[in-house]
């Protein structure tokens, strides 16, 4: 097909597209379909921040429901993120946390901010690949490079929150929690794929949240090692959670009263 031919088959295919999900309020933006309920300011917060995460605008709009939750709800607490890499999601929390009007939240960042730490025999992924098959690729590709912890820092400043309320702890999560987290958790953000990070997060972690807080995790259906480290911090203490699909990783736990001791 000459390419003159195949540029006005490709734009009249797109529009045809577009024309058809509007019909149902549905937007493509950038290529990414949007769903109808998305407000403007999330769509343009999501493309804000994409070059800082990895994690899909579903996730992007599940947080910032959680982060507004929590503020509107006065659920005490400091909000944690294990597993920063470029800082991504603590940004839409730091804009969302900004435009209801707030600046007084302690964020917590946990992270290397260096590089990922190997995998482990049970970090398996959802489609039975071993994630250290595919671990040194991922370390030499430019898509997964870590950026200076400065320069999240940099970054999270430039929204306007408040610098003193930012606190990066950098390290292992292994060797830095529980020590250095806070007491009190009003929103808990677990990002750090594998098992035995994932569960130490859950046992360190999960009991300093906040009755009503939320628990977030990143790789439960990515990650069979993150799944496993959550199903067994449940089972072990016998919780009735409600684990709420955000994506096919992504997962949402609303803390009720009751909670391990």
């Amino acid at each position: 097909m000459p390419g003159q031919l195949k540029v006005r088959v490709k734009s009249r295919l797109t529009n045809f597209i577009k024309k058809e999900l509007g019909k149902r309020d549905y937007q493509l933006y950038g290529g990414k379909l949007m769903p109808p309920d998305y407000d403007q300011a999330s769509i343009d917060l999501y493309w804000k921040v994409k070059p800082y995460t990895l994690t899909s605008h579903e996730r992007v709009f599940a947080l910032r429901q959680a982060v507004t939750y929590v503020a509107k709800e006065g659920i005490p607490g400091a909000i944690v993120e294990c597993g920063v890499w470029r800082g991504g999601s603590m940004l839409v929390i730091a804009h969302t946390l900004l435009e209801l009007g707030l600046a007084d939240r302690d964020l917590y960042l946990f992270d290397t901010f260096e590089t990922m730490p190997p995998p482990g025999s049970l970090d398996v992924d959802v489609w039975g690949v071993p994630a250290a098959d595919n671990y040194e690729a991922a370390l030499a590709s430019p898509v997964y490079s870590y950026i200076p912890q400065n320069h999240i820092r940099s970054l999270l400043v430039a929204t306007g929150y408040p610098e003193d309320r930012l606190h990066f702890v950098k390290g292992m999560v292994e060797e830095t929690i529980p020590e250095q987290a806070p007491e009190q958790i009003a929103l808990c953000r677990l990002d750090t794929d594998w098992y035995e990070s994932t569960a130490h997060e859950m046992v360190h972690l999960y009991p300093r949240l906040t009755p009503g807080g939320v628990l977030i995790i990143d790789d439960y259906g990515h990650y069979m090692g993150a799944r496993k480290a959550v199903d067994e911090y449940i089972a072990q203490h016998q919780l009735n959670l409600l684990l709420n699909r955000i994506d096919f990783t992504g997962r949402l736990v609303v803390v009720p009263n009751h909670r391990p001791g």
